[in-house]
């Protein structure tokens, strides 16, 4: 698996003018980081594509684990990056300052980890009900499943109104499953079980006893770290914006500011820039229609 070219990245050149019209000072610290890491192994991967996507093949039955490390950071192409990347910074800006940059890191950490794990886990039961066994070869890489799992948290803290995807308005609650089916269908190259993945792990946070393990967890370490005992836990309060942070078993309340989160993205709204994300990569597929090295690529691998 090679990355695909077409000579000048326009791509990572629109993602930095993003980036510089936001203004870096008002890119919080762990999603800019995170950004920075992406772009970073992207202009100089670890390891070429194929030795860096996850499969049940090379990480299950080969025992490559450090695969579920290097796929989230890697990208297709530089509108692949690009994409990823911007729906990061929308994403980010909100999530992080509502439950602050320490508990955003952990969440970004722990999804990207968590989404490879149920990655395969979904590519086994596939291969198996289907009675498929390339399943198991599929390779995928990027950082859409992890953003999945981000979209599901956006969704749970700010619930109800409705959102366009590909002219239809949805319920925002089930603005997730309807973006996995229409990315399914308009672009075939894309990983389904990568994206249900990111979906299946927001669920487990938002719905399961994901967040109770890593408060735990958090708590264990924490009161590890030093003398002090000092613990923080995050409790978000809802749609009202409001975060309870406790300080020494004394709560301190701050109010969130809200601001306008157009500038992170041009105007365009999250559906608006899947709509132009999906006929950018039809573009680009039948672009290269003629190339079979392509071909076979997309016909054996994935990208979040």
């Amino acid at each position: 698996m090679q990355r695909r070219t077409r000579g000048i990245n326009t791509g990572l050149l629109m993602l930095l003018s993003q980036v510089f019209h936001v203004g870096i000072n008002n890119i919080p610290p762990v999603t800019l980081a995170t950004l920075a890491v992406n772009v970073w192994f992207f202009l100089n991967p670890w390891k070429p594509l194929y030795h860096s996507c996850i499969s049940v093949e090379k990480c299950y039955q080969q025992k490559d684990w450090q695969r579920l490390l290097l796929s989230p950071l890697h990208h297709g192409d530089d509108w692949h990056l690009y994409f990823n990347m911007v729906s990061l910074l929308w994403k980010g800006v909100k999530l992080e300052k509502r439950l602050g940059s320490q508990w955003f890191a952990y969440i970004v950490t722990t999804f990207s980890l968590l989404t490879g794990v149920v990655y395969l886990l979904l590519q086994i039961v596939f291969a198996e009900l289907m009675n498929q066994p390339d399943f198991r070869k599929n390779c995928a890489v990027g950082f859409s499943g992890v953003l999945f799992a981000l979209k599901v948290l956006s969704n749970h803290y700010c619930p109800g109104g409705f959102v366009n995807i590909l002219g239809f308005l949805v319920p925002n609650r089930f603005a997730c499953w309807a973006e996995l089916v229409a990315i399914h269908f308009c672009t075939p190259g894309t990983s389904f079980a990568g994206h249900l993945a990111g979906i299946l792990v927001g669920l487990m946070y938002t719905q399961g006893p994901l967040k109770k393990i890593m408060e735990t967890c958090a708590g264990i370490f924490t009161s590890n770290a030093g003398p002090s005992g000092q613990q923080y836990h995050f409790n978000n309060a809802g749609p009202s914006g409001y975060q309870n942070r406790y300080a020494n078993d004394r709560p301190v309340i701050y109010e969130a500011t809200y601001r306008n989160y157009d500038v992170y993205t041009a105007g365009l709204s999250e559906e608006e820039q899947l709509e132009r994300a999906l006929r950018a990569s039809i573009w680009d597929r039948d672009k290269m229609m003629g190339n079979k090295t392509s071909s076979i690529i997309s016909n054996r691998t994935g990208m979040f």
